[in-house]
């Protein structure tokens, strides 16, 4: 099959070269045509310039559109070249890209849509901080009570979606919260979203951009968004 790895890095500059190296590491070990491409969502430190000088595949942004838009961009880049699977895999290196074969096996085995969890199973690995993870498990049970699905690890960012939804994502993708919205919007759609156990690692360098209060509000702005998705399916269906 034909696999594209999409990097979204908003100044990722201690963190990027780690992450591609991984990632060509990677391609060397197992049977498919694994790919990547960078997205630079307009990094205003030294990205571009590493991925530049060191021959990255890179699309750098001219602007930066945030993880939504960085994400959509590669999803673009996987249609256009005809990709049959495209994983997304974040670039401050918290992924652990010997999972990347597991995902791809589940897209094989008929599932559309792949989320690599933190929380199926105990395995060790960063779960995040005390405050997302109430955060997340919160999520976990909205989601559960307005798609009757449940989903471990919405916020999780590392996915893989087989060749239609590439081509569903690549028209239209979510901007302000993309993870658990575009679950919600496949399940809404009887998609088969399958979740598996991952281990993920805290990032080495840099901080994330993400602050309590940013959390916060994060959380409490998805949640209507979730809701206001279940009410419009359920209103859909009663027409």
């Amino acid at each position: 099959m034909k696999v594209l790895v999409i990097i979204p890095a908003f100044n990722e500059e201690l963190n990027i070269v780690n992450t591609v190296e991984k990632i060509k590491n990677i391609s060397n070990k197992i049977d498919e045509n694994l790919n990547y491409v960078v997205i630079n969502d307009g990094s205003t430190d030294k990205t571009k310039n590493i991925c530049e000088t060191n021959k990255y595949n890179v699309i750098n942004l001219i602007t930066n559109l945030g993880i939504g838009g960085a994400v959509q961009t590669g999803f673009k880049y996987a249609l256009e070249n005809d990709y049959d699977v495209a994983i997304q895999f974040d670039g401050d290196g918290q992924h652990d890209e010997n999972y990347i074969e597991k995902l791809i096996e589940e897209i094989k085995k008929g599932n559309d849509f792949v989320v690599g969890s933190r929380f199926i199973k105990n395995l060790s690995g960063f779960k995040s901080t005390k405050f997302r993870r109430i955060g997340i498990k919160f999520l976990s049970s909205l989601i559960k009570i307005c798609t009757g699905t449940k989903i471990y690890d919405p916020t999780s960012g590392f996915r893989a979606a087989n060749k239609e939804i590439i081509s569903l994502f690549a028209d239209k993708y979510p901007t302000e919260y993309p993870e658990p919205e575009t679950i919600v919007n496949l399940i809404r759609k009887q998609y088969k979203v399958k979740e598996i156990p991952v281990e993920m690692h805290e990032r080495k360098y840099g901080k994330s951009s993400i602050k309590p209060l940013k959390s916060m509000y994060y959380m409490f702005s998805v949640s209507i968004s979730i809701i206001i998705s279940s009410i419009c399916k359920r209103g859909g269906n009663n027409a």
